[in-house]
């Protein structure tokens, strides 16, 4: 499967962006799907999870209450709503795909775990 992310930008704490990644090739319902970033200068974090057919979420501490996983199987696509975003927030956004049998386990937060990546977007949020 190919992933494309899209819908980063420039935006003011406070503010909301919603990042898309569309996704090619078959079976994109059969894959987990999360979403990591990666601040300037810092190693790549885990940010989202949601399940094949989207009924189960998770989410780290920092970003639970602020933002939401859904996907779209139809469409192919998985989505990131980012409400009240902080300049900590400020990083290039990925989506991944991976096969793993439960979202809740650690290993599900880990980015060697996924075998497919999108290209990033990036996110600027400014103080």
């Amino acid at each position: 499967v190919q992933l494309q992310a899209s819908g980063g930008g420039l935006v003011q704490a406070g503010g909301s962006l919603r990042l898309s990644c569309a996704a090619s090739g078959r079976y994109f319902s059969s894959y987990v799907m999360a979403w990591f970033r990666q601040p300037p200068g810092k190693e790549r974090e885990f940010v989202s999870i949601i399940s094949r057919i989207g009924t189960s979420t998770d989410y780290p501490d920092s970003v639970k209450g602020r933002f939401t996983i859904s996907r779209d199987n139809a469409k192919n696509t998985v989505y990131l709503q980012m409400n009240s975003l902080k300049p900590e927030d400020t990083a290039v956004y990925f989506c991944a795909a991976a096969s793993i049998a439960t979202i809740y386990s650690p290993p599900a937060r880990a980015p060697s775990r996924y075998q497919y990546w999108g290209q990033g977007t990036l996110v600027t949020v400014s103080s």
